[in-house]
């Protein structure tokens, strides 16, 4: 399985981008996709999940309200639309997915994913 993600790039604090996934290699079973993040000097944490079944989302704290997690019309594909942009939110940006099924508590944790992404730059100026 093979993530691409794209759609990073520098941006003044306030602004959006859209961040795109797409899967390749194994389409079927998908149990979720996500983003998480590093930060240089920092852990890499979660952002945002969705699941497959029920499309339920998933966001960590501090980008509730701002960023919105959908699925794709495509199969296999996740987006993350990213406003109200802070400076804090300067990482590069990972997609990941899971084919495994997961209880709810473990969708923030970065082990119950299998696949993860190259990673896209997002530099929020101030």
């Amino acid at each position: 399985v093979q993530l691409q993600a794209s759609g990073g790039g520098l941006v003044q604090a306030g602004g959006s981008l859209r961040l795109s996934c797409a899967a390749s290699g194994r389409t079927d079973g998908v149990y979720a996709m996500g983003w998480f993040r590093q930060a240089p000097g920092k852990e890499r944490e979660f952002v945002a999940a969705i699941r497959w079944s029920g499309y339920s989302t998933h966001y960590a704290d501090s980008v509730k309200g701002r960023f919105t997690i959908s699925r794709g019309n495509a199969k296999n594909t996740v987006y993350v639309q990213m406003n109200s942009l802070k400076p804090e939110d300067t990482a590069v940006y990972y997609c990941v997915a899971a084919w495994r099924r997961m209880v709810l508590s473990s969708i923030s944790s970065s082990s119950a994913y299998d696949y993860w992404g190259q990673g896209t730059q997002v530099t929020v100026s101030s």
